[in-house]
Formats: C-alpha cells, structure tokens, sequence
C-alpha cells in the first residue's frame, strides 16, 4: 500500500496503480484475524480517498471505482478470515481431543524396575488434526521386564483406536504367555480381529530378564540402538527382516526371537521412524547413532530430553511425525546412581 501510494504521487495519476491499494486488506485477510482486516481495509480506504482527491479522480469514475473495490476485497477479506479462525479453533479443538485420547493410552511407565532405570519421550507432530500411532508400554511379567514400542500406519483417531487394541492386548499377554514369540502371536491375532484392509503395526518387543542379555522380537520397526558403557554404538539388527503385524494374511514367516548382550553401564534406546525420518533443511535425516552422546547424563530423563532438543533442532522446527523414545539403562553395580 506504501508502494502504490509513493508511485502515484510521484510518477501521477495516469500510472493507474490506485486499485492496488486493495492488495493490503486482501493479504491481510490470507494472515490476520477479521479485526486486523477491517483495520487495514479502513487504513487502504483512506490512502484510496486521499490520492483520489490529490489526483482528481473523483471528477470521474475512476476514483470510485477504485474505492469501490478497496471496499468489495476488505469485506470478502474480512469473511475469509473469519471463516479460517472459525476452521482452526476446529482443527485445535479435534486435536486436543484427540491427544487427550492418546495420552490416556500411553499410561506412565515406571522409572525403575530392579536394575532398570527407564525414560521415555513423546513429540507429538505439528500437523494440524493428525496425531500419529505411536505406543509404548512397559510391563513387568514373571519372565522379567516385557517392552513394546510401536507405530501404528496411518494418522487420526483411526490410528489411536489401533494402538488401543495393541497396547490392551499387549498389556494382557505380558503377563500370561511364557515367550515374547507367544506375546507376538497373541497380538498379530488380535489385530487381524481388528484391522481391515492393508493396515499394519511396526513393533518392537523387547524382555529384559536376570541374564546379561536382551531378548528382542522385531515385527518390520526400526532396530533399537545399543550404547555400551566403552561409547560403542550399534544398532541391535534382526537377523532377518519380518513383516509388521497385522499383515500375516500376506502368508510370511513371523519373526525370530534374537538376543543381545545387556548388561550393567548398557543403554538400550527403543524409538519409531519419526525419530529417525526427521529432516534439515538440506533433506538429511537425522543421524542417532551419532548423537549417542547425548546419552551420557546420569539421569536418563535428563538424557533423552537432550535428544528430544537435538532432534527438534535438527528438524529446524516442528517436527511433521510423531517421536517416540523409550531409553531402559542398566544401572553399574554399587554405582552412585544406585545409591
């Protein structure tokens, strides 16, 4: 509106750019509330009359008509607002409602048990009403301390309601079945009760019980990081790749049980693909093994928030899939900590 204005006082009225001034209340209206419009239609109204009576341009139609459609954009700019806050308090509203739906899913898990000190983290993505799948549960069963962590496809309502049945299911088998075979058996049942279509769960199942070991079951999700005390840093690989759950009816071969050495001064860090998918702004995704330092606080809540800010920092800004981390430390005998 500026630049209009400085163009017809010094290049005159014959320039034609008076009807421009329209473009102020017309951008307004794309970024601001109806109030913010309306002012600055009111302000282009002015400047329109004011240059249109310098210019003598109200001796004929040309001034009113550029008043006139000053006047048409600001009141259609005005409606667009107003019907984009009306949208967003909408879209705020779901949302809520829907993370309140997650949150009461992802109960807290306990921060120690036995020898274990456990954290975890959850970013929700900035991405208007679509809340991801991503679950988490820690439950201790007889056999020692069961693990899951998961990301359900999809996003929404949809995809909470899945995790429900993962979670719930996951929850009472725990408890009841001898092997974490039979506790990925009794989920791939329960959601092939559930699920229709080509949807699926990647999961990871992990049982931490007295031996220096770490029995992990992996159903198609992203290999848990393993940080040894010495700083060596690797990624707790399947022997080979398994389908997700939810997609047994494709005829494959359910996955393997396989172990890894875990014992005290180890960490074991459980995470989904939003962690790991997360981009700069040159389309890099974001390296976790080499931010394992970050992991080094005594204090493992402590330690995955420093992740947490990297990652974030990373993403140079709101991350656009959820990121969940579940970080179980074996505590050093006689360490501090322990004390």
């Amino acid at each position: 509106m500026a630049f209009v204005g400085v163009v017809d006082l010094t290049a005159g009225p014959g320039v034609g750019l008076l009807p421009l001034v329209s473009l102020g209340p017309a951008f307004a209206g794309l970024v601001g509330g109806w109030r913010r419009t309306a002012l600055v239609g009111l302000i282009a109204s002015v400047l329109c009359v004011g240059l249109g009576v310098y210019n003598g341009l109200f001796e004929g139609r040309r001034g009113l008509i550029a008043l006139l459609t000053v006047a048409g954009v600001t009141a259609a700019g005005v409606v667009a607002a107003v019907m984009r806050q009306r949208r967003e308090r909408e879209l705020a509203n779901v949302r809520s409602i829907a993370e309140v739906a997650q949150r009461v899913l992802l109960r807290p898990v306990p921060r120690g048990a036995g020898p274990l000190r456990i954290a975890v983290s959850y970013t929700s993505a900035v991405a208007e009403a679509q809340i991801g799948g991503d679950l988490y549960e820690v439950v201790t069963s007889p056999a020692g301390v069961r693990i899951i962590v998961g990301d359900v496809q999809g996003k929404g309502l949809e995809a909470v309601e899945s995790a429900a049945v993962v979670l719930g299911a996951f929850r009472e088998a725990a408890h009841d079945e001898p092997d974490l075979t039979a506790v990925g058996e009794r989920l791939e049942r329960a959601l092939n009760r559930h699920l229709s279509g080509e949807r699926f769960v990647t999961a990871v199942l992990a049982e931490i019980g007295d031996g220096p070991k770490a029995t992990l079951l992996n159903f198609g999700h992203p290999a848990p990081l393993v940080v040894r005390p010495s700083g060596a840093v690797g990624y707790a690989e399947p022997p080979e790749r398994a389908m997700p759950l939810g997609l047994a009816v494709l005829g494959s071969a359910a996955p393997l049980p396989y172990e890894v050495p875990f014992a005290p001064g180890d960490q074991l860090l459980l995470y989904t693909d939003g962690v790991t998918e997360a981009r700069d702004a040159v389309d890099r995704f974001y390296p976790l093994d080499e931010r394992a330092g970050l992991l080094k606080d005594p204090d493992p809540e402590a330690a995955l928030r420093a992740v947490r800010e990297d990652l974030v920092e990373h993403a140079e800004g709101p991350l656009h899939d959820d990121a969940a981390m579940l970080l179980v430390r074996y505590r050093m005998a006689h360490s501090d900590e322990e004390r």
